[in-house]
């Protein structure tokens, strides 16, 4: 365990306060904006040169046009033009790291240098900023505060599983820490291993092949989401060289020789002022405020699979983790390492190792000049390129085209491929599911294309390839999904191994038919063996993925080019991206500060209001400078167009909620009429005989309440869930939108289906049941508000999923006169939406079909189990969860049916129950003599004792009472996501 210690490297007393960040001011809110004069001045910069990225002759146009609206007015914009933009950003000392250069040139030993090629007489530059001072502006960010490990951990549930989330979580971080503690003098130092990524990338092809080579750098210690939630957890470090020479001497061996060299040259270069630190501790300045001793040590490089090849001095087409034959790629080869690799070029000829071995045994590893590096065993796994584009995208589907070529003939297999992307086509709308209008018919296909077909295409292929290409595809489909996981144990990695056994042995079919009569000695499907213990020692691939380094491509790379004016654009990108840090490190401390709560807007009339108060009140200095509470800031989307989306913030509880639009609010006989439901207000009868009746209790029709006033209907419905292997906010946070309207964007109209927990009890989907929402309504009953939804029941079919697919197929459910079986049900019941995908059979479908009608038009649906990265019967158990300790005294019982209750009861009634069960059942351990304060209306007592007791002394009180009650109980029902009942076993 890293221990903090003050500026001189000297430990402090366990406990001690980190020091102050800055020197203590003696106002109570500072307002120092240097380099900018006002908050104005530096939020105008941020939005003109990070958020619109204007040209410098757009900058100058607006400020112009800003003075002539502030002349009448004796006032002028907060800059002159974009030189003094420019000029204040560039004096900011924050993140300041200059660039620097170095270049690298062929030794040419030719008696004639005139003659040689052109490669050879040339010099390469390569531009980059030194890694250690890039280091110590991420170590220092307090933005990363709380999302940051400081020694290497295993964790473990409560069944003794395994658990693997962010890095520092895998067994490579806990060797590391185990090879630096070796020698005493490190002991209490803290870990900082040093994340590589390289990739080349093409900014412009109209204009020429303009082609950048971007190296990047993260560490270790931050958590995976914030990694790849684009919060400068990655930095750019520079730009290698490029070299080319004529075509025909493309494959000359001295040029193929110089270029690898080059490459691995140049990173030794750029990573050597981390060298010594590496082996003597560095005192640092942290996210949570306390220095530390650090030591680096060179972790994962993110690459693909070329790049792979390069920095392994592999031959292409071999593995560049062991030394697999060709012949047998399913199988592990013996452990490429650096110390088996630098004896097999000491005893081998480079023949030998280029054909035995695939070896290039004349170039020397970037890792060979560091401490404790073999590059063989920190290239990390590539879900982007390895599983999602390679073996999905560019062999899978691809053989399934060839084999329905080789089957039927190009125009009988043209007709069937037409009737697959039209399948592809008519899936019903999901939130966050990319649309194919036009099928799989497009040319430039990215990852996130091939992430939105990987959901939708087994069901296409269903009927017009055999059972075997199916089964091939879904035990892919389950491999892909299990690895690109948040948090994965021993028992998923378990079932890993078995989706890869049945991966391997179904896709036999693809050489049987003679699609693939050279085998399967394909490197990226050959990567699949490795992820295994690619999980065990990195974590969880997701934070390892070179779809990190790839989206940064457009902030670092594409993005500054396209501003520039295209004349020796790098120099230009060089300061665009110095600027970029500069202002983002500002951000980041501003925001440390408090200074930039509310909008621009709000603090100068916070400021104004401040300053008028005190003019007319001298007795009351106090004035209270937070922003009243907006919809945004309590998680409120107004915005209707959304269907899913990123929620940013830390973690929260799981929920439903109706959208805060009302569409429209009628008297209950008149929506009844309106929506053409004549059962509406018996279902609502219904609905609130089992809201008010306790178990075994009996309640007459005529005890009900009325419905008070009007039922206000809305268009929709938000579930905000943990989804951390999406793109989410740091707290791994997203929401997405379940629509039930008559006409949605002007057109038809869209029904959205919904998961709905019927029976915790049972296993999962069979505690689930799936539904089609037809109205979403709330009302007034009894002084208390019902959030509502109207929905048609849909039941499964079997007992068990499909057998081919693995999902589960449902039908909806009608009565004997073929009219739907409705029930009017609580929000609270909804678990979040459902995806259903129609069994199309073998055969054709009509064209008559839209996605609009295709929740209409098939008689069973299958349940999408890959549109989600965590299944419905994962979801199922997470909502079945145990019990498990709060703070100071209180504990929870999170809802489960004890199988007594009505199968459709609220979340209310259920929980009221379990929570008499179980405290009934358990009054040893929560009776009275356990000191113990257990119940929700216990909690509910304190908190109005609480309100009581501060009404009584000060009205003013009240907020500040009941917040630090809440904060002290954290008493709720929430859905366990990961972190519950688990243990950590730290690295000391």
């Amino acid at each position: 365990m890293s221990l903090p210690c003050d500026s001189e490297g000297r430990y402090l007393p366990p406990g001690s306060a980190p020091p102050p960040r800055r020197p203590q001011s003696s106002a109570p809110n500072d307002s120092d904006w240097t380099p900018f004069e006002s908050r104005l001045q530096f939020d105008t910069a941020d939005f003109i040169f990070t958020r619109n990225q204007m040209s410098a002759r757009h900058i100058d146009t607006l400020l112009a046009l800003w003075a002539a609206s502030l002349a009448p007015y004796d006032d002028t914009p907060p800059f002159d033009s974009h030189k003094e933009l420019y000029s204040i950003i560039d004096s900011c000392s924050l993140a300041h790291v200059p660039w620097e250069s170095f270049t690298l040139k062929y030794k040419d030993t030719s008696p004639n240098p005139a003659e040689s090629p052109s490669w050879m007489r040339q010099d390469f530059e390569v531009w980059f900023r030194d890694p250690r001072e890039l280091i110590k502006n991420l170590l220092s960010n307090p933005d990363f505060d709380g999302e940051f490990d400081y020694a290497p951990y295993h964790e473990y549930d409560e069944d003794n599983n395994h658990r693997f989330q962010n890095f520092m979580s895998g067994d490579w971080a806990w060797h590391q820490a185990d090879l630096i503690a070796q020698d005493q003098q490190n002991h209490g130092a803290l870990f900082v291993p040093i994340f590589n990524g390289s990739d080349k990338t093409t900014v412009s092809v109209a204009t020429g092949q303009n082609d950048y080579y971007p190296l990047y750098m993260s560490i270790g210690n931050i958590h995976n989401n914030v990694r790849r939630a684009h919060r400068d957890g990655v930095v750019l470090v520079g730009f290698l060289a490029i070299p080319k020479t004529e075509k025909k001497h493309n494959n000359d061996t001295k040029y193929r020789k110089f270029r690898r060299q080059l490459f691995h040259s140049s990173l030794t270069k750029i990573m050597e002022s981390l060298k010594q630190g590496m082996t003597t501790p560095e005192v640092l300045l942290c996210p949570d405020g306390h220095y530390r001793r650090v030591i680096y040590g060179l972790g994962p490089y993110i690459a693909d699979y070329p790049e792979q090849a390069l920095l392994a001095c592999i031959v292409q087409g071999w593995c560049p983790k062991c030394t697999v034959p060709l012949r047998r790629p399913e199988t592990l080869g013996g452990r490429r390492t650096r110390a088996h690799t630098e004896l097999l070029v000491t005893e081998l000829e480079l023949g030998e190792l280029w054909e035995d071995y695939g070896l290039v045994g004349d170039v020397i590893p970037f890792t060979n000049a560091f401490p404790r590096a073999d590059i063989h065993e920190i290239l990390s796994p590539d879900l982007l390129h390895q599983i999602i584009k390679g073996t999905f995208k560019d062999h899978l589907v691809t053989w399934v085209i060839q084999y329905l070529v080789m089957m039927h003939g190009e125009a009988r297999a043209a007709a069937i491929l037409d009737d697959i992307d039209h399948r592809i086509a008519i899936v019903a709308p999901f939130a966050g599911l990319r649309r194919f209008p036009q099928g799989r018919g497009f040319k430039q296909w990215t990852g996130d294309d091939s992430k939105a077909l990987m959901k939708v295409f087994l069901p296409a292929i269903v009927g017009h390839v055999p059972d075997e290409m199916v089964l091939a595809f879904r035990a892919f489909l389950e491999f892909c999904y299990i690895v690109r996981r948040d948090v994965i144990d021993t028992k998923d990695l378990a079932a890993l191994d078995d989706a890869l056994e049945r991966f391997h042995r179904y896709r036999e079919i693809f050489e049987t038919t003679g699609v693939r009569l050279d085998g399967f000695a394909l490197p990226r499907q050959h990567s699949m063996v490795h992820y295994h213990a690619l999980i065990r020692s990195f974590g969880a691939p997701n934070g390892v993925c070179s779809s990190i380094t790839e989206s940064k491509h457009i902030k670092a790379v594409k993005e500054p080019y396209r501003r520039s004016n295209r004349w020796k654009a790098l120099g230009q990108m060089l300061v665009t991206n110095q600027r970029l840090d500069k202002l983002g490190a500002m951000r980041v401390d501003f925001k440390d500060r408090g200074m930039l709560n509310g909008t621009c807007l709000s603090s100068v009339l916070v400021d104004l209001e401040a300053r008028l108060s005190a003019l007319n009140d001298d007795d009351n200095p106090y004035v209270d400078a937070e922003d009243p509470p907006t919809k945004a800031a309590a998680g409120i989307e107004d915005d209707d167009d959304d269907d899913d989306d990123i929620v940013p913030g830390p973690r929260v509880q799981a929920k439903v909620q109706l959208a805060a639009t009302i569409l429209r609010q009628r008297i209950p006989h008149v929506l009844q009429d309106e929506i053409q439901q004549p059962e509406l207000l018996d279902l609502i009868a219904d609905f609130l005989h089992e809201q008010l009746t306790l178990p075994g209790a009996d309640l007459q029709t005529s005890s009900l309440p009325s419905i008070q006033g009007k039922i206000a209907v809305h268009a929709s419905a938000l579930a905000m869930f943990y989804a951390p292997s999406d793109a989410s906010g740091v707290g791994g946070m997203r929401r997405e939108r379940i629509r039930a309207v008559p006409s949605w964007r002007k057109g038809p109209p869209r029904y959205d289906c919904v998961f709905i927990s019927t029976d915790p009890d049972l296993d999962g989907m069979r505690g689930l049941d799936i539904a089609r929402v037809q109205l979403f309504f709330s009302f007034k009953a009894g002084g208390k508000t019902y959030p509502c939804a109207l929905v048609h029941w849909h039941s499964r079919v079997g007992d068990s999923p499909d057998s081919t697919t693995g999902m589960w197929i449902v039908e909806p459910d009608h009565h004997p006169d073929n009219s739907p079986v409705l029930a009017v049900i609580h929000l609270d019941t909804v678990v979040r939406a459902a995806h259903l995908i129609g069994t199309y059979g073998d055969s054709f479908i009509p064209k008559t079909i839209t996605c609009d009608t295709s929740l209409d038009s098939f008689y069973s649906y299958y349940v999408n189990k890959f549109m989600d990265l965590v299944p419905a019967e994962q979801g199922a158990s997470i909502l079945a969860g145990n019990r498990y300790p709060l703070h100071l005294g209180y504990v929870g019982v999170v809802a489960k049916s004890s199988g007594k209750h009505p199968r459709r009861d609220s979340t209310t009634v259920v929980a009221q129950c379990s929570e008499n069960d179980y405290f009934g059942s358990h009054k040893e351990q929560f009776g009275a003599s356990s000191l113990l304060m257990v119940g929700t209306d216990t909690l509910r007592r304190r908190l109005m004792e609480v309100l009581e007791s501060s009404m009584a002394s000060s009205l003013h009180g009240i907020a500040n009472a009941v917040q630090l009650e809440l904060e002290e109980a954290t008493y709720q029902f929430k859905i366990p996501t990961g972190d519950t009942n688990s243990r950590r076993r730290h690295r000391y």
